[in-house]
């Protein structure tokens, strides 16, 4: 459904997108003046209580955000971990829509394989300096959206469709009820909207969505009393580490 310009539906995005924007830009000054000592040390002590937690014990697919070089939490010695640990790593591949449609975003972001730590550790920076997979490789890995993906149809790695049960998320700010306000490009909400539909569409009893945990800064979040905005396409964490703080729940 197309709204008018002046009903109150488009006010209401109208308001909520200026909401989202005034408080990304209020969380990045405060990160501005964090240092780098500091995220060095709530890394560290997040990553512990993640590898600790037992969603990740008993997680054989987990995906992991490849961290900025500044302003969020280091997420390389958990991706290090978990591939000393036999497990299959997924991080993010943001790619161009294919055909473009005027309904659908220009880029979307899919899950791809990490093949091994030597993988892992040669991925070059993008143009935010986060490591990223090359376009040429996307062939050769495993994907969670194949249908993402049209190069993928003559690969023979390309017929599996892998199920995630552990999503390991990013974000600008957090709250106490586990509301995430994310970058501004939607990428991780309209992923996990087109898993779940993938899911359902697979109908096995077995698929079910994973495990969604927030890494955070001290600095990320929010006072009691004030939340994130969010509406229906937001989705909301099931656990949030933040720093050295024990693991909060929804």
């Amino acid at each position: 459904m197309v709204y008018a310009a002046n009903t109150p539906m488009s006010d209401d995005m109208a308001s909520l997108r200026t909401a989202k924007k005034e408080l990304r830009r209020h969380i990045r000054q405060t990160l501005s003046h964090v240092s780098e000592h500091s995220v060095q040390t709530q890394s560290q002590a997040a990553s512990e209580t993640l590898l600790s937690l037992p969603e990740y014990r008993s997680a054989k697919r987990i995906s992991v955000y490849l961290s900025m070089p500044k302003g969020e939490l280091s997420t390389r010695s958990i991706v290090a971990e978990a591939l000393r640990n036999g497990k299959e790593v997924y991080v993010p591949y943001i790619h161009k829509v294919t055909p473009p449609t005027n309904q659908s975003p220009a880029s979307v972001m899919d899950m791809v394989a990490l093949r091994s730590h030597e993988d892992f550790v040669g991925l070059q920076p993008d143009a935010w300096g986060i490591p990223t997979p090359s376009e040429d490789s996307i062939v050769h890995r495993k994907c969670c959206l194949i249908q993402q993906h049209p190069e993928h149809t003559n690969a023979g790695i390309s017929g599996e469709k892998s199920n995630l049960e552990l999503v390991i998320m990013p974000g600008i700010a957090f709250d106490h009820k586990l509301d995430r306000l994310g970058h501004g490009r939607g990428y991780y909400d309209r992923f996990l909207s087109q898993y779940q539909r993938s899911l359902k569409n697979a109908s096995s009893p077995e698929n079910q969505m994973p495990f969604l945990v927030g890494l955070a800064l001290e600095e990320q979040i929010l006072p009691v009393g004030q939340e994130v905005p969010t509406n229906a396409s937001d989705w909301p964490l099931d656990a949030l580490i933040v720093g050295a703080q024990p693991v909060r729940r929804r």
